[in-house]
């Protein structure tokens, strides 16, 4: 009876963690199995019949595709211009002191504490009164505006964690700044920028309340589900959403292994090896 409690006072942290991965990540597993069911009809979310025709034909609904191409060239113009703007700050705000820098990072957590109710009326308002045409750029310069404060905590966060004394040595070394940033500093603060953009991309793209103000006649592709829930959501939806997560999880475990590379050659360029004691 001791061996048994002994074990569950050691394991019941791992136990629960992977209870709640499984919570987490059984919706997922719902949409991806719903994505080879052939529904019985289009109201129904059973699962019916097994089928492929959903991934051999993922575009039956060319008004879905043309949405989807719509969210991903948003995601990608917002994720750019967020990113690019978000790393600076964020190199801004951990490298240097100046006036006013508390503040800053005060108003950098504003957008992520706003409600999107309130930050979408509130463009909304402003492009209105500032006679701005609604549609795509309006939706791109919002989805900017609430990603930009995501790229800077995370990017921010890999920065403070990041190990200074790997510069100096590279510049004691003789390494200029530009060689210190480009083959220490880069490498290493890279899966931080990389993360920030995933996740940038991530809410850009299923962005619904902020998009559904400030849209226009765009229709975006959550826009096109939330109107397609109404009369039925086709099956290919679970197709783009499983291959969405797809493509995410590679990523990020693509630039997980090649940051620990990096880390490991930075290291390794970084000290340099022992000299060989000279033979008398």
């Amino acid at each position: 009876m001791s061996r048994v409690s002994r074990w569950f006072a050691q394991h019941w942290v791992m136990g629960v963690a992977l209870l709640v991965l499984g919570y987490l990540f059984l919706p997922i597993a719902v949409v991806a199995a719903l994505s080879f069911n052939r529904p019985s009809s289009r109201l129904s979310y059973d699962f019916n019949e097994f089928t492929l025709d959903n991934w051999r034909n993922p575009c039956a609904t060319s008004d879905m595709c043309d949405a989807v191409l719509r969210s991903a060239q948003i995601g990608f113009l917002a994720t750019v211009a967020a990113t690019a703007l978000g790393t600076l700050m964020a190199f801004a705000l951990v490298r240097h002191r100046f006036r006013g820098r508390s503040g800053l990072n005060v108003l950098i957590f504003l957008p992520m504490a706003t409600p999107e109710l309130v930050m979408g009326t509130s463009l909304l308002a402003l492009f209105v009164a500032g006679g701005v045409p609604l549609g795509f750029w309006t939706i791109v310069i919002a989805h900017v505006m609430f990603c930009l404060s995501f790229v800077v905590v995370t990017v921010k966060a890999r920065l403070a964690g990041m190990d200074r004394r790997l510069e100096e040595a590279a510049m004691d070394l003789y390494a200029s700044e530009w060689q210190t940033f480009r083959r220490i500093t880069l490498p290493l603060v890279l899966p931080g920028i990389v993360a920030a953009a995933l996740l940038a991309f991530s809410l850009s793209f299923d962005d619904f309340i902020i998009t559904n103000f400030n849209s226009g006649t765009t229709v975006t592709f959550p826009m096109y589900v939330w109107g397609a829930a109404q009369r039925g959501i086709p099956p290919q939806v679970n197709v783009i959403g499983t291959a969405m997560f797809a493509i995410a999880l590679l990523l990020v475990l693509a630039t997980m292994l090649r940051g620990r590379r990096v880390r490991r050659s930075a290291i390794t360029a970084a000290v340099p090896a022992p000299r060989a004691a000279s033979r008398s």
